[in-house]
């Protein structure tokens, strides 16, 4: 049985963790190292690290703090922002990530999801679609947020599953920070139209809002930030609090250093 998943998401601008409001007016939070860590420490089943400028500024991702992040956990990790050739998610798999998030390369080239599929495996391409509201539909927005696209944004989602991705990580845009809930009309219309998972992300406040998520919404995973980075609840304590309302959520495994060996390789009693 696959259990629902709680991801944190580190926003990382040169190096930082950042948090903002609908994807404007950034914070710095702490070191992404220390902050996956920890976030692992408290149960994180999944770390998502996204460099939200390196795309806008045509470059690309800082490969050391990748890497760096990568030797502290034992849990999965996602990276994303920049990747813009097949070569990219190559050295971000080489520095330790174990999937490649593609949100502006590949709206410009949606051929680059099948290349990456075929080379490493649809399951270490996600396909990142930031939407907005607009009138009844969403549309998609490239750049971190900052050039919106023509393109619908389930249509889009269609789409990138079609082309090779094998999860979609779903941004609300006008949910991103405030707190109130995840967009969940948005969430359940891009679920119930690919058949691969789908992280809902962007409003989370409480585990009531994680717990709508994977009911009302259909997601396979919720993805946290600015709730955990205030300090304001803890992905165990959420964690507990869906278990209470009947949703099966993996547990924290505690990290033991491995037992001590003899010379020859055998464990010391």
């Amino acid at each position: 049985m696959l259990y629902p998943r709680i991801l944190v998401c580190l926003d990382v601008d040169h190096g930082r963790v950042v948090k903002g409001t609908r994807f404007r007016n950034l914070r710095e939070v702490g070191d992404p190292v220390e902050l996956a860590k920890r976030y692992e420490e408290e149960g994180a089943d999944e770390i998502v690290f996204l460099d939200i400028s390196a795309s806008a500024e045509g470059r690309s991702t800082f490969l050391d703090t990748v890497r760096r992040t990568a030797e502290v956990l034992f849990i999965p990790l996602t990276v994303g922002g920049g990747v813009r050739t097949v070569a990219d998610m190559d050295r971000l798999l080489r520095a330790g990530a174990d999937k490649v998030s593609v949100n502006t390369a590949a709206v410009r080239n949606p051929g680059l999801l099948a290349e990456g599929a075929r080379r490493f495996g649809s399951q270490c391409v996600v396909g990142s679609v930031d939407a907005a509201r607009r009138g009844s539909a969403w549309i998609a927005y490239t750049h971190g947020g900052r050039t919106p696209t023509d393109l619908d944004a389930v249509a889009w989602a269609v789409e990138m599953v079609r082309r090779g991705a094998g999860e979609i990580l779903l941004t609300s845009m006008d949910q991103d920070g405030v707190r109130t809930g995840y967009d969940l009309e948005l969430t359940r219309a891009v679920a119930e139209a690919v058949g691969v998972p789908v992280i809902a992300s962007g409003g989370a406040g409480t585990a009531d809002h994680l717990y709508d998520a994977f009911t009302l919404g259909k997601a396979s995973a919720a993805l946290l930030a600015g709730i955990l980075h205030d300090g304001l609840t803890t992905v165990g304590a959420l964690k507990a609090e869906l278990a209470a309302r009947g949703i099966r959520v993996r547990t924290a495994t505690p990290l033991r250093p491995p037992p001590p060996v003899t010379p020859d390789g055998a464990v010391v009693p």
